[in-house]
């Protein structure tokens, strides 16, 4: 950190502060979009990096004001005042990397005001001032969208089971595989099909493995195993979708009991978008996507005059916590113009969605890649200022795009351990490809080129409108989920494809994956029997979650507390039926692991 070390400096320093104040006099802005773009977060002379981003237009009346970069034992005096509420009482606390604090106010701001922040840096003798700027949005609430009824679908569509008759998620149908597929179950979340809604575990047979169904009217996305607090956990998004298609929701993140750990909101007053949540295991933070309507003026760019336009934005969040670390909104980086989307026909109930951002990836140096669906363009972010560096394809791009390198409405931007880069690329809605597919590209930073080194689509020539996602494996393949199409795929190092399903028609998920998991569920196995004409019993055992289960065996007998072992099966899928040799008041079913260790009962039940 840059500190003063003469009182020239601090004379530099008083004099921006009295020219920022001059700036500020007079009525907020009805713009969205600062005066200048792509600005640095970084407070000029040093170290500290601040969000809101300074004088930018689009804050949440809700904001912390967040000061990363120095330890907190070197920020002081922070003052806050609005420029209609006056001066703001509050905390200021510590992220638990000791690597700067955020001011939380004690009430909320008034949207269009604009906010001043004041501070000092100390570090011994030496103390340097701060002061910077920024403007509160006015929000844009969208009217909520009641669901519709779910679509019931064919019995060959729907999973029903005897011993758990609330989970019915829809089907899965494999219709390609091979032993050349990678090991690990299927990761989905299938929604808007037949068959429940909810985050979905299923194996290479297409066999249930963990299904969680969601409410009516809420859904869930990108299910994945990531590692927290040193182990793995699922995590996934759930909440609600607006027509407009994004999420407004809450991260959850379970252990593997199927336990809730804990759930992370979006910070500064929103709820977390669906797109995007990385937990980087390293520091206890993680990155979650928000998408914001806020009212703006749009006739710059043929939009309506009081217009509304959605604020694409990622958040970092201390896990610990929970204060947000940093944020960055497209609205004081990226043009309105830059956007493929027209604001023509927009308005506050339908806002215009001119960015899109739909993947946030942390890179191993800092920076960050995101990308904009409705740019087209991949945007490669300094890690500490928040600017844009580069951006790959779009109508600005600063890359040489090579053959086959461009995409549209694209998807899932991933930086890969080789330095690679994978992308879903959508290739419409409207069309501008013939089909989707997932590519991989080299980007050479010396020569500022991207030449294309690999592309996968499906055999059957998928046209993916939104969604979808490409999965590097360790076996050097990769696997696709094809997001509003209903296919799952798995490509080999060669491009061939060794694994292949599909759920019914009207189903999608948000993105898909394969991962090894090993689930063990604490509450015990399902049951149910049914007798036959002739007395025996047939008995149905399930566990949701359980991985470890090989076998299962029937205990019966007449009474709860007198059983005994009447029969046994190897487990066959999802749910095992076992018929028994003879008529019984009550059955249990034992779960029995690979060297026949008992893993669980289910109760004694009277058949």
């Amino acid at each position: 950190m840059v500190l003063l070390s003469s009182a020239g400096t601090l004379a530099f320093g008083g004099r921006r502060i009295a020219a920022e104040e001059s700036a500020f006099i007079g009525p907020a802005a009805t713009n969205c979009v600062p005066s200048s773009l792509n600005r640095s977060a970084l407070l000029p002379g040093t170290s500290l990096a601040v969000s809101p981003l300074p004088d930018s237009l689009d804050a949440s009346p809700r904001t912390q004001i967040s000061l990363l970069g120095v330890p907190s034992s070197q920020i002081s005096n922070v003052s806050v005042s609005g420029s209609i509420t006056g001066g703001h009482s509050g905390r200021l606390l510590a992220y638990s990397q000791g690597d700067g604090d955020s001011f939380v106010a004690s009430h909320s701001f008034q949207p269009g005001e604009t906010v001043t922040v004041r501070g000092a840096l100390r570090n011994g003798k030496h103390t340097q001032p701060f002061a910077f700027h920024f403007t509160v949005s006015v929000p844009d609430p969208l009217p909520y969208s009641h669901p519709g009824k779910q679509p019931t679908g064919t019995a060959s569509e729907v999973q029903h089971f005897h011993s758990v008759p609330n989970l019915q998620p829809p089907a899965i149908q494999v219709t390609s595989k091979s032993t050349l597929e990678s090991p690990g179950y299927i990761f989905a979340a299938p929604y808007s099909g037949p068959g429940q809604d909810g985050p979905m575990i299923f194996d290479s047979s297409g066999q249930l493995v963990w299904f969680d169904p969601v409410p009516l009217g809420t859904e869930a996305t990108n299910l994945q195993v990531q590692q927290y607090e040193g182990k793995p956990v699922l995590t996934w998004w759930q909440g609600y979708i607006p027509p407009q298609g994004f999420g407004q929701g809450e991260e959850v993140i379970m252990n593997s009991a199927y336990h809730q750990v804990t759930r992370v909101n979006g910070g500064n007053g929103y709820k977390a978008d669906l797109h995007d949540f990385h937990i980087n295991a390293a520091n206890d933070t993680a990155l979650l996507t928000v998408l914001n309507p806020i009212h703006c003026d749009l006739s710059s760019v043929g939009g309506p005059q009081d217009g509304a336009v959605t604020d694409s934005i990622f958040q970092e969040i201390d896990l610990h916590t929970r204060l947000v670390r940093r944020e960055w909104t497209s609205l004081d980086h990226v043009a309105l113009s830059d956007s493929y989307s027209s604001p023509v026909g927009s308005s506050t109930g339908w806002p215009f969605d001119y960015f899109h951002m739909n993947s946030v990836d942390l890179q191993a140096g800092g920076g960050l890649l995101l990308s904009a669906r409705n740019t087209w363009t991949l945007y490669e972010l300094n890690g500490t200022t928040g600017q844009v560096q580069a951006r790959a394809g779009g109508k600005h791009s600063t890359i040489k795009m090579g053959s086959g390198t461009l995409t549209a409405y694209q998807h899932d931007a991933t930086v890969l351990p080789d330095g690679l880069i994978s992308v879903f690329d959508n290739g419409g809605v409207p069309t501008v490809h013939p089909q989707s597919r997932g590519i991989i590209v080299a980007l050479n930073q010396q020569t500022g080129t991207e030449t294309l080194v690999a592309e996968y689509e499906h055999p059957g020539a998928l046209k993916a409108g939104s969604q979808g996602d490409v999965q590097a494996l360790a076996s050097g393949g990769f696997f696709l989920g094809w997001g509003a199409e209903p296919w799952f795929s798995e490509f080999n190092s060669a491009g061939q494809v060794v694994f292949d399903a599909r759920m019914p028609n009207g189903d999608e998920s948000y993105r898909a994956y394969r991962f090894e998991w090993n689930g063990a569920p604490s509450g015990g196995p399902a049951i149910a029997a049914s007798a036959g004409k002739s007395g025996p019993v047939t008995v149905y055992a399930s566990w949701n979650g359980a991985t470890a289960v090989a076998s299962w065996r029937v205990l019966a007998g007449p009474s709860a507390h007198k059983l005994a072992v009447v029969a046994s099966a190897p487990r066959g899928g999802f749910e095992t039926a076992i018929a028994t040799p003879a008529a019984a008041s009550y059955v249990q079913v034992q779960a029995l692991g690979a060297s026949g260790v008992v893993l669980g009962a289910s109760a004694a039940i009277k058949s």
